[in-house]
């Protein structure tokens, strides 16, 4: 159905990636107007000092300009304003404290996706959602859609955010963590219920390598998935060196997913593009969140018991949410994130909603409480119910 989503690369996707870019212009977007100094907002050991042109480090990105002398103070008629009429016209909060060049920035998200909205179904709708077009026409979409959806949440975030301190992105992650735990499935297509969740994750320099199962001790039900990730802009996990998790990263998997009960095994492999943008840059509103989207192409295969044999399929991947980060400093470091996921091979399966076409929602989190210990979880919304809790070890610490 997919199958030519391959050539197009969503418009919200490169402008990500241009941000994050050395040189970026969003990157070096001056701060708005001081509405009150706060200083011990955040901690000076998250590396926020504004670094000049031509200082930044390695990996080409500097810390968020202004955050340590820009973030506004709490004010509740900008906030009711955000949460009431500020819904349907993003920038209204912002207008209404004096900052315009925030206010600007969401007009223009939220405007940006709708017309993306717009470009993509328009065309679908017109042409009968014909199958030489209807795979670039729905990339276009889905980040339009992506895009409104951050206004959205990046303009709910804004609103409430000046009244706590912002968390920061961690410093040095663990070189290895593993994880062991437990979860739910609740869906009326599949018997099984109950797993066992393994996990390792392990990072090099630029190189992320990861790997989980899930078993089903009721009826050995399987979901193997191994990968890993190459960053191609932004600081390497283990050794960021500041507070900016901007990013861009190609990553790579393959899966293997057997039913026994039913018998059949679902396998393939994908290809997927992700970018991180850290909110800070955006506006010093937002400091102390991020927004991710991601694009990908995923080729896969049913295997029957028996003769019944099926030809490989492609499919479009997609995703994009919106995140914060926990933790100031110390061992206590992490982050919450909630997403959508344009999949339907997964657990949760697809909404079933609107014929059929959307993935399923999400909402996860992954603190480290100590140097060793954390714990991971993960609640998913499809046709299916889905929860996840894990203990995370970690071998390297973190500081």
């Amino acid at each position: 159905m997919m199958a030519r989503s391959r050539r197009c690369l969503p418009w919200g996707l490169m402008v990500l990636a241009l941000a994050v870019s050395p040189g970026g212009a969003v990157a070096r977007a001056e701060a708005p107007p001081v509405t009150e100094a706060r200083p011990t907002d955040v901690p000076s050991a998250a590396g926020l000092t504004p670094v000049a042109p031509g200082q930044e480090g390695s990996a080409g990105l500097a810390p968020p300009a202004g955050t340590l002398e820009a973030r506004p103070a709490f004010t509740v008629l900008p906030a009711a304003v955000s949460l009431g009429p500020g819904l349907l016209l993003h920038g209204l909060g912002p207008l209404v404290a004096g900052d315009t060049r925030t206010a600007g920035r969401l007009f223009l998200l939220e405007g940006t996706g709708l017309g993306m909205v717009m470009a993509g179904m328009v065309p679908i709708a017109l042409s009968g959602a014909s199958r030489r077009i209807i795979g670039p026409l729905y990339a276009v979409t889905m980040t339009g859609v992506g895009l409104f959806s951050i206004s959205t949440l990046s303009n709910l975030y804004g609103a409430v955010a000046p009244a706590f301190p912002p968390g920061v992105a961690a410093q040095r992650l663990p070189p290895l963590e593993l994880e062991l735990g437990y979860q739910h499935v609740s869906d009326r297509t599949f018997s099984y219920r109950h797993f066992v969740s393994l996990g390792a994750l392990a990072r090099l320099e630029r190189v992320r390598l990861e790997a989980g199962a899930k078993l089903s001790p009721d009826d050995g039900n399987l979901r193997v998935r191994v990968g890993g990730a190459y960053r191609l802009l932004g600081a390497p996990e283990g050794a960021r060196g500041g507070a900016d998790g901007s990013a861009l990263d190609l990553e790579a998997a393959a899966l293997a997913h057997r039913y026994p009960a039913e018998g059949f095994t679902l396998a393939g492999g994908e290809l997927f593009v992700r970018g991180r943008y850290d909110m800070a840059r955006f506006s010093p509103r937002t400091a102390g969140s991020f927004a991710e989207l991601g694009v990908g192409l995923a080729m896969q295969r049913y295997v029957y018991e028996g003769p019944v044999d099926d030809s490989l399929f492609d499919s479009l991947l997609y995703t994009f949410g919106y995140g914060v980060y926990l933790g100031r400093g110390g061992p206590f470091r992490g982050e919450a994130l909630f997403y959508y996921e344009h999949r339907k091979d997964d657990f949760p399966g697809g909404i079933r909603r609107f014929g059929g076409v959307l993935g399923y929602f999400g909402l996860r989190g992954r603190v480290l409480l100590t140097e060793r210990w954390g714990v991971s979880t993960d609640l998913q919304a499809g046709s299916a119910l889905v929860g996840r809790v894990s203990l995370v070890y970690a071998l390297g610490g973190v500081r």
